[in-house]
């Protein structure tokens, strides 16, 4: 378990924008974490709440869709992450090559042999260079056409080889779910030729604005890249860091003077603060708001512990305590000010949720 004072918990969070001045909107909320796990979609919608104020699950929508500056894909440890549209580039870059022997493994799997996947992938692009952006399912039924398994999970990797090969994103919101769409046309052309020194360094830099205080080890954990690279990255800028004895660093320019921790906040599920780091100890309790099949669940956010989940079933905000988290009996679940904020909490939740189509 993580060993981590008071006041790195404080910073931490504030670097998350948990606490302290909030982004402005959703693409600075994302941009300030650079990636925020996907694979929930409400989940990367609910990271934007806290981390803004006034924002909507439709505004996550509209970067999605029409103004085109958020995209998803398999990024950060062959996971689905939701990026600035100008940092899908270079983070493909770095982190596809990783993926590589782990997809050819799950296709043979699936009984897709090597000439299946590079005729699904095909199709896959003259698809949608001939019709836009289609859903999954509507992939899936021209490859199946074409006598290539889709099922069980063969289409996903089908779609995971199109994106690390730069070919794809998951971009605007259709009916709720996220269509794919061509990089070239929803995106364009790359915005610069791709420096692998130079994207570890912003690898390194962008990190740690969104999670210092961190060391090497969490940094190569998030990213899932090899310790070496990570060691590289923060090296490239070490004249920028304040390095500690623990050998956590944080940007000298980034780092508040007397970080706070945040009041109590509802975190959605697979919350970027969950995966930020090589351990989440120093979080209290976050272990048992993870499942035996590794689902992240709504979590409750205490004086920056985890101390609780909480659902929503027909759009009532639902809290769950850890049992011995809750005062004693007779104190009600919390004392009257946690309540109180909890509940205005609970409230913003259904606001940010309110007509949203996604479940």
């Amino acid at each position: 378990m993580s060993t981590v004072e008071t006041s790195d918990i404080a910073a931490r969070l504030t670097a998350q924008g948990l606490s302290g001045p909030p982004s402005p909107g959703a693409v600075d909320a994302v941009g300030r974490l650079l990636a925020v796990q996907a694979q929930d979609p409400r989940g990367m919608r609910l990271a934007v709440r806290p981390r803004t104020r006034a924002t909507t699950a439709a505004d996550v929508d509209r970067a999605l869709t029409v103004e085109r500056t958020l995209v998803v894909s398999w990024l950060n440890r062959g996971t689905l992450h939701l990026v600035r549209s100008e940092d899908h580039w270079w983070l493909r870059e770095l982190t596809a090559p990783r993926m590589a022997a782990q997809i050819r493994r799950r296709l043979a799997e699936e009984g897709v042999t090597p000439d299946d996947a590079e005729r699904g992938v095909a199709i896959v692009e003259r698809a949608l260079a001939a019709d836009g952006p289609r859903t999954r399912d509507e992939l899936r039924g021209r490859v199946a056409r074409a006598g290539i398994p889709t099922a069980g999970q063969a289409m996903v990797y089908l779609l995971i080889v199109a994106s690390t090969r730069g070919l794809v994103v998951r971009g605007p919101v259709v009916a709720g779910e996220q269509a794919y769409a061509l990089v070239r046309d929803w995106l364009g052309p790359p915005p610069r030729p791709f420096d692998r020194d130079a994207a570890l360094a912003e690898l390194a830099r962008r990190y740690l604005a969104g999670h210092g205080p961190a060391d090497d080890r969490d940094l190569a954990r998030w990213a899932g890249l090899p310790l070496r690279d990570a060691r590289r990255g923060l090296t490239a800028i070490a004249a920028d860091l304040v390095t500690r004895d623990d050998g956590r660093a944080v940007l000298a320019t980034s780092a508040p003077p007397c970080p706070r921790l945040p009041s109590p906040r509802l975190l959605g599920p697979f919350d970027p603060v969950l995966h930020g780091w090589a351990d989440r100890g120093w979080l209290g309790a976050a272990s048992r708001a993870v499942t035996s099949n590794g689902i992240f669940r709504p979590v409750i956010l205490v004086d920056g512990r985890a101390v609780g989940t909480w659902t929503m079933p027909a759009g009532r905000v639902v809290l769950a305590p850890f049992k011995g988290d809750a005062p004693p009996e007779g104190c009600g679940p919390w004392p009257p000010p946690v309540a109180a904020a909890l509940a205005e909490e609970a409230a913003d939740v259904r606001r940010f949720l309110d007509g949203s189509a996604v479940s």
